[in-house]
Parts: C-alpha cells; structure tokens; sequence
C-alpha cells in the first residue's frame, strides 16, 4: 500500500489515478500512523515552496516524513514534493525545507526567448543505473510545469538532469529518498514506468508495494 501525503497540495489526485491505473493500493492522508504503516510513501505538491511547509507544519507532518526517511520506507516527492526535500527555496526566503537533501531551490533564469514558468516536455539526460529509470530509453521524455528547480549540493545524488537555458537537477536519489521535479503521473507510458520502478523499490522489510 501507497500513502500519499495529503496537505492541501495541488495534483494529489492526479498521482492517485496514475497509481491505481498501476494496480496499486493507494492511501490519501495526513495520519501519520496510516503514513508510517505504508510499504512506500509520495508527497506530491504543485504550489509555493513557503505555503507548502507552512501545511506540513500546521499538521505536524515534518516530524512524521523525517520518522519515514529515518525508517528507510521509500520515499518519492513530486513537483514541489521534490523541492521540499532539501533546505531552502528563494521562491521563500527563510522558510525551511525538509532538509533531508542537501541543497537549495533556485528561481529558473528568464532570457533567450524563454518562458517561465517551464511547462512542456523536456528530455532528460539520465545517470547510468539510476533506480527510477530502470528499463528506459537514454533520454527519457517528460512533462514539466515550474519556475524553480533544484541545485543539489552533492551531485552524487543527481539521478537525472534537463536543460531550460540552465542545466537542471531534475531528478535524484538518495537510498530510499527519491524525487522528480517533472510530473511521472502526467507523462505517458513513461511516467507510468517511472512510477512502477519507484514502487518495486524495497521497503527496510525487504516488501514491494
């Protein structure tokens, strides 16, 4: 079973019925019993960096996903669910991530006629053995919609990157910690298949979702 974390975050349905199409059992909650008991764990989000930790922390969800991580369940965030994974978002200064990555989240540059925020399809250029993308072309085509993106301190964690008149960290992994700035739950057979490699990553009980 799947718990999604349920914190007034946008695309929380969307990752529902990607997942049940996947044939998995799927778990929408903000309890942090029923998020601890999961085989895997999302935290999806489309939104402010600052209003989202203000919802987690309103519901006493910070310490719960740091218990999680600690537990070594799998852990997948999405969007701004990846985003929040690490310390820091000039979208809102001073306001805390969940820190379990190092590295800040910074605004994509305007110039070179492009727009912001990214929205489209992008092709990411993929770390050799990356868990997420298992059983995929080299250069795996996606969909994004932000205007921030990640720049992780350790690029050992970098699982994928895309170009957007920057380079990009637009995946990473780091034992059962997974994230991705693009949106799996909107982007085809591809998506699908990056879902499903998220969900046959064993749990500490050695357990498949």
């Amino acid at each position: 079973m799947t718990s999604i974390i349920d914190y007034d975050a946008g695309n929380i349905r969307s990752v529902e019925k990607a997942l049940l199409s996947l044939g998995e059992k799927v778990l929408l909650t903000d309890d942090p019993d029923r998020i601890l008991s999961a085989d895997h764990i999302i935290l999806p989000g489309v939104g402010a960096f600052g209003d989202a930790m203000e919802h987690l922390n309103s519901r006493g969800l910070v310490p719960v996903i740091r218990e999680a991580v600690r537990r070594g369940i799998p852990f997948l965030g999405i969007c701004l669910g990846m985003q929040l994974l690490f310390s820091a978002s000039e979208e809102s200064p001073g306001v805390e991530g969940l820190k379990l990555l190092p590295g800040t989240v910074v605004r994509i540059p305007e110039g070179d006629g492009l727009k912001i925020p990214h929205m489209g399809w992008n092709n990411l250029q993929v770390k050799e053995g990356a868990a997420l993308f298992r059983g995929l072309e080299t250069a795996p085509f996606v969909y994004f919609v932000h205007s921030y993106y990640v720049k992780a301190a350790d690029p050992g964690v970098v699982a994928a990157r895309a170009e957007y008149g920057v380079p990009m960290d637009v995946s990473v992994e780091s034992g059962r910690i997974f994230g991705c700035q693009f949106h799996p739950e909107k982007s085809s057979d591809t998506g699908l298949s990056i879902l499903r490699n998220f969900l046959s990553v064993p749990g500490p009980d050695g357990k498949e979702a």
